[in-house]
């Protein structure tokens, strides 16, 4: 029986670009609602890893996966997984804010226009709107703005609005690939407050290149080197107390 604590789990993951193989046989289990931050060198297949649970690695020509990856018990590769509802229920965050270039409503009520089998009434779509800005805590600031182009937005703003055009599609997984990376220190820390805010509700998988980000934003931890999952722990304890050479050797900033 499937363990229903966990979100995500992996056996034997292994993903190759051509020739040189990426990922080397993960092994992981991600619990419910929590924050699971995936830290390492840069190329150590973090970012890859991230985009195997929503199946986006398939973009790319010449790519092969072999393993399992199961979302609550159920396996994305199995032949009547629909690609849609998966990227439905996995939401993802990139680097960069990328709003799209139209007002901030149509922004949060895009992917439900797109998804939904009859067209949402008015106040549907109001609703949403008003649910998800709440969410993220960009409401009050831009209730009277709605009309407003998105791309005008601080670029904080920008990322929590982006996060926001997740929620009404009710994902069950946020992934984030270094979300912070083009904010400054306040626009980080808003983030990292969102975060927390989300979990419980949501599972939030975070790759961040900062490990005090990932002692601050994270109650777990994955470290990562060259393709293999190295540790994987409660954060305090994996910054530490880590188990094994090569993670505290990463933590101490001996290479990397």
């Amino acid at each position: 029986m499937s363990d229903t604590r966990m979100s995500i789990t992996t056996r034997d993951l292994k993903l190759w670009y051509g020739k040189f193989q990426a990922l080397k046989g993960i092994d992981l289990d991600i619990k419910s609602g929590m924050i699971t931050s995936l830290i390492g060198p840069s190329g150590c297949g973090k970012t890859t890893l991230l985009r195997c649970f929503n199946r986006i690695n398939e973009r790319y020509g010449n790519v092969t996966t072999t393993g399992e990856i199961k979302l609550l018990g159920k396996n994305i590769y199995d032949p009547d997984v629909s690609l849609i509802e998966l990227r439905k229920a996995i939401g993802m965050v990139f680097q960069r804010p990328n709003p799209l270039p139209i007002s901030i409503y149509e922004n949060v009520v895009f992917g439900l226009l797109i998804h939904s089998e009859n067209k949402p009434s008015r106040r549907d779509l109001d609703d949403a709107v008003e649910k998800a800005l709440t969410e993220v805590g960009l409401w009050k600031d831009l209730k009277d703005r709605l009309n407003d182009r998105a791309i005008g937005l601080q670029l904080e703003q920008q990322q929590k609005l982006c996060i926001a055009r997740l929620l009404p599609l009710k994902p069950q997984i946020i992934l984030m690939d270094e979300p912070c990376s083009a904010l400054d220190v306040e626009g980080t820390r808003a983030i990292e407050e969102l975060m927390w805010s989300l979990a419980g509700r949501y599972t939030i998988l975070i790759v961040t290149h900062n490990m005090a980000q990932a002692r601050r934003a994270s109650s777990e931890c994955i470290f990562m080197l060259l393709g293999e999952l190295i540790e994987h722990s409660r954060t305090e304890d994996l910054f530490l107390t880590p188990r094994e050479s090569r993670t505290a050797e990463y933590i101490e900033g001996r290479y990397g």
